[in-house]
Parts: C-alpha cells; sequence; structure tokens
C-alpha cells in the first residue's frame, strides 16, 4: 500500500508539473504527499568577490529558508482546495541529497521528480536531480516528462 509520495520541487514551472502529477497519483492512491524544496548551504555559495556583501550566516540562512517556504507555500496553493493530506519540508543542501535523505527518514513509497535536467552533456558531466535521485533512491521513482 502506498502512504507516503514524496515530490521535489524548485518552484519552476517544471518543477509544478511534477507537484500536480504528484498530486494526481496521491489522490488516485488515497496517500500523503509530502513537497519538499531545498535551499543551498552557505558552505556551496560561491561567494566570489561579493563576500564582503553577503550578510551574517545566520541571516544568510534565515533569508534562504524563507525564500523556500515561499517555493513551498506557492506548490501548495497551486493544488487548490485539494482532498489530499499534504506536508511540506523544506531542507538545506543539495537537492537530489535533500531527496534521497528525507524519501530514506519518512520511508517514502515514491518519489516524483520532473525530467528537467536529464539530458545532454550536462547530465553527463555534472549529473542532475532526477538523474542521481533515480539512481540513488530507496523506493520507486516516477520521473514526469516536463518538457
Amino acid at each position: 500500500m502506498t502512504e507516503l509520495i514524496l515530490v521535489g520541487t524548485d518552484g519552476s514551472e517544471t518543477a509544478a508539473l511534477a507537484v500536480t502529477e504528484a498530486a494526481g497519483l496521491a489522490a488516485n492512491l488515497d496517500a500523503k504527499l509530502l513537497i519538499l524544496t531545498a535551499f543551498p548551504s552557505l558552505a556551496d555559495t560561491k561567494l566570489g568577490e561579493h563576500a564582503r556583501d553577503m550578510p551574517a550566516p545566520k541571516h544568510w540562512r534565515s533569508a534562504q529558508r524563507a525564500e523556500a517556504e515561499k517555493v513551498l507555500t506557492t506548490a501548495v496553493d497551486s493544488l487548490g482546495q485539494s482532498a489530499i493530506s499534504v506536508e511540506t519540508i523544506a531542507q538545506e543542501g543539495d537537492p537530489a541529497e535533500a531527496i534521497l535523505r528525507v524519501a530514506e527518514k519518512r520511508q517514502a513509497d515514491i518519489i516524483v521528480v520532473g525530467n528537467k535536467g536529464m539530458a545532454g552533456v550536462k547530465r553527463f558531466l555534472l549529473g542532475s536531480v532526477p538523474n542521481k535521485v533515480a539512481h540513488h533512491a530507496p523506493c520507486s521513482v516516477f520521473i514526469v516528462r516536463t518538457t
């Protein structure tokens, strides 16, 4: 029985399609939907010449978390008056690693991601969120064709 569907979003149009598909899947399977977004840690940010203009780490993290919460609010609002149970979570760090970590911890039954970033040299050299999730997930992965 499918109890928890985890979907990752970054607020993009393609991620919004993944959220919509995940919500439909959750409704059809009578499952809970967990919407996740990730925000960069200060350690992962390339500061370069802008380092002196950066706010203190505590304020920077708060600002990043606030932006992540806006992404989650928009995702939930896009579902309208859905009858499904929805929960949101913002995680600091790499998006793919955050999805995998939460899927493991929460024992997700299905992970839903969009296919953006799955093709070309960039995927081969750098990897991508859907590619990394598909290869390392502790459960089934549903990749939504968005392009």
